[in-house]
């Protein structure tokens, strides 16, 4: 069982960072750990950037995880692996769904979407860091919706964590309504799964 985590959660307004981070609280809580989860910046409209943090340990006492601290980055959404990859550890992980959302700017041709954001990951975490890529919209949508992207990434994630997987599907089950059930378990598991045989473990 782990005993301090310090998460980002960044995404786009209808990507379910928030929702992400409820159900991670109630992880926490059921791990016998402390939480503060925070969104500390983004808009709560379709499109425009949201981020959040989630920090769990036996005592937690500030909401933000300063840059350089975040020991998991979870990016919704291509561009903002980018824009909140600063806040990764040097050994920390970074997982990316490989969808993107344009931007209003981009849409208007007053910027240009970056390419090849993955190898720049790469390149930045310099060996150290893991940077892992995934289609997390596609695995949502075959779970039943493309609304589950953020429990396919969660999934994702708890690859990598010494917390039993029961933990989670628990929590989905007290997070969720009945009726959301089932789609967002079969999102979690695809995510589980895909990053095992990502890794070969």
């Amino acid at each position: 069982m782990i005993s301090k985590l310090d998460l980002v959660l960044a995404g786009v307004g209808g990507q379910g960072t928030l929702v992400a981070g409820k159900l991670l609280g109630r992880v926490a809580l059921k791990a016998g750990l402390d939480v503060r989860v925070s969104e500390v910046h983004g808009m709560a409209q379709r499109g425009g950037s949201v981020i959040t943090y989630v920090r769990m340990a036996p005592n937690v006492h500030s909401p933000v995880v300063e840059p350089g601290q975040a020991d998991f980055v979870l990016a919704f959404e291509q561009l903002e692996a980018l824009r909140w990859a600063h806040l990764l550890a040097r050994d920390g992980v970074l997982l990316m769904n490989m969808s993107r959302v344009i931007p209003m700017s981009v849409g208007m041709g007053q910027a240009r979407y970056p390419d090849a954001v993955a190898a720049a990951l790469q390149q930045a975490g310099d060996g150290r860091a893991v940077i892992r890529a995934l289609d997390a919209t596609r695995l949502a949508r075959e779970a039943g919706s493309e609304k589950a992207v953020n429990i396919v990434m969660l999934g994702a994630m708890a690859h990598f964590l010494d917390i039993a997987p029961d933990v989670f599907t628990e929590a989905i089950d007290d997070v969720f309504p009945l009726k959301l059930q089932g789609i967002n378990q079969k999102a979690f598991q695809a995510g589980f799964a895909i990053m095992k045989e990502n890794t070969g473990a």
